[in-house]
């Protein structure tokens, strides 16, 4: 499995950065996690033309979701035509996502499955879980028939449905907003290694960093509760499983 990052900034993106979205490819297949602000450039190089084959979304914010306007574009006005392929999302965000504008619609290109549950999608299972936020969030973990794992929280407050979400996952990919206490409904990155640490994940990786916040700091802190290997999240970075 290959994880590349689209984007680490939470609420918007600072200079040279995008908001939430990474690419997860396992033979041939690529799937798309959120697709916030400044996503879709950083996957059109690497996807020419929208080529992905599935697309799944954490929740109804447009620092996750709002890229997903413009991959429906360039997949209905680009210069070559798809086949319909899944887009797995929590409730809210195909609503929010059509109301920018009347057509195209989503359902013209992607079959749209509200998510939790679990799903085959391609060469992946993909369970959702429901997690604490300010609007209904659900954390993604993907697994291939090698028994590779990744999973990924979204934005979430602390739950013990994390230590669920990224068992002994390979590699564990969590909010890390804050810096200090986390709150109700995000997580800080002492709170972020906490919960990697219940989950005895393999890896972490911090993610969703408030713009201005020193990346340093949260990694320092990640590691005052979780001993195993600590990424922060960088635009570009490759993580091979």
């Amino acid at each position: 499995m290959r994880i590349t990052v689209l984007g680490s900034c939470a609420a918007w993106p600072e200079p040279g950065r995008a908001c939430a979205g990474f690419l997860v490819e396992h033979a041939g297949f690529r799937v798309v996690l959120d697709l916030g602000f400044g996503t879709l450039p950083r996957l059109l190089a690497l996807c020419p033309n929208g080529a992905v084959d599935a697309v799944v979304i954490t929740h109804a914010h447009s620092d996750h979701c709002v890229d997903l306007n413009g991959l429906l574009r360039v997949r209905h006005y680009g210069e070559l035509s798809f086949d319909r392929i899944p887009l797995l999302c929590a409730p809210g965000v195909a609503s929010l996502v059509d109301g920018l504008e009347p057509s195209p619609r989503l359902t013209e290109l992607f079959d749209v499955v509200e998510l939790p549950g679990t799903h085959k999608v391609g060469p992946f299972e993909v369970l959702g879980l429901a997690l604490p936020h300010h609007v209904p969030n659900v954390g993604v973990r993907l697994t291939t028939t090698r028994h590779r794992t990744m999973a990924y929280t979204g934005d979430t407050g602390p739950s013990p449905a994390l230590a669920e979400l990224g068992r002994r996952a390979d590699l564990y990919i969590m909010d890390a907003t804050l810096q200090g206490e986390p709150e109700e409904h995000l997580l800080s990155a002492e709170a972020a290694g906490h919960w990697a640490r219940e989950a005895d994940a393999r890896r972490l990786m911090l993610t969703h960093f408030w713009p201005g916040n020193d990346r340093g700091v949260s990694l320092r802190q990640a590691a005052t509760t979780y001993a195993g290997e600590i990424l922060a999240a960088e635009e570009g970075l490759v993580v091979e499983l």
